[in-house]
């Protein structure tokens, strides 16, 4: 389900292939299809662009991910990716950017102008990524798995900056950010939603000069000794669960012994003549228009 940012008209996605866009204030009309010809897989997830208010936005189950024209009411393009994507977020300030979260445990970053490859490839999870979603100013994501764990990112780095977790949470379905991106939302299988600071060293309330000047003078400290393994290895640490960490193991041996046998296939087929193609655009199978 996805609003429209201006007019009262959602987007609903649905098991027949197809999305519906319902006008609130048209209450006995019929709703408008959206659909792909000769598509009959699930639509997984709709979102509106937050710019480009006319363009929607929806991957499914066969791999896809197809671009909409609300003015036309027809489809623009159609991309195929090696996996299913679950979830699908606009850039609230780029009208071009979206990301989705993928079932290899990745986030892709892409422009809508070229679909042939990502801008960044977003790795850490060791699970389905389920749900996904760009801060209000556009810089950061944050990302919900079926690994337990949340994960706040920076939209031009390929690792995650802070990953946040508890006991009791279970597979995390839905993330989203509070309008000031102070605060972060999740909703899990346990039933119950957590509210979490997207920095979690920061407190809230009114702060005194004197502290004000503390922080600032311990960050220009951090900052300038970043380069420092020890301040860089400290700066970076984060607590992850024992389960999360022994996955993320055997998945890197499992990602390296797929890379050996490549590089083996690569040094006694034809395809040492053939030109590599980078991590951004392996997991792209297809386009269409």
């Amino acid at each position: 389900l996805s609003m429209h940012r201006s007019r009262n008209v959602f987007a609903a996605s649905s098991s027949s292939s197809s999305v519906a866009i319902y006008d609130l204030e048209r209450h006995n009309a019929a709703p408008d299809v959206l659909g792909w010809p000769n598509s009959v897989d699930t639509i997984n997830a709709v979102a509106f662009n937050q710019v480009e208010t006319s363009v929607l936005a929806a991957c499914g189950l066969d791999r896809s991910i197809v671009l909409f024209d609300l003015r036309t009411s027809m489809p623009l393009t159609r991309t195929t990716l090696n996996f299913a994507c679950n979830a699908i977020s606009w850039n609230p300030m780029e009208a071009f950017n979206f990301a989705v979260g993928s079932e290899d445990h990745n986030i892709y970053i892409f422009d809508m102008r070229k679909f042939d490859r990502a801008l960044n490839v977003l790795k850490d999870h060791v699970a389905s990524v389920m749900s996904v979603e760009f801060s209000p100013t556009g810089q950061e994501l944050v990302s919900g798995s079926y690994d337990r764990t949340i994960r706040l990112w920076n939209r031009d780095q390929g690792h995650s900056r802070d990953i946040y977790h508890t006991k009791r949470m279970q597979r995390v379905f839905s993330t989203m950010f509070t309008p000031d991106s102070k605060y972060v939302l999740s909703g899990s299988d346990d039933g119950n939603v957590r509210l979490w600071r997207t920095n979690a060293s920061e407190r809230s309330g009114v702060k005194s000069a004197r502290h004000r000047q503390a922080l600032e003078y311990n960050n220009a400290l951090i900052e300038r000794f970043s380069h420092m393994p020890e301040v860089r290895r400290i700066k970076r640490h984060r607590h992850i669960p024992t389960v999360v960490k022994k996955a993320g193991e055997i998945k890197a041996q499992e990602l390296k012994s797929i890379k050996r046998r490549e590089e083996n296939e690569r040094r006694h087929t034809k395809k040492q003549f053939q030109k590599r193609r980078s991590e951004r655009e392996k997991m792209v199978l297809a386009r269409e228009k």
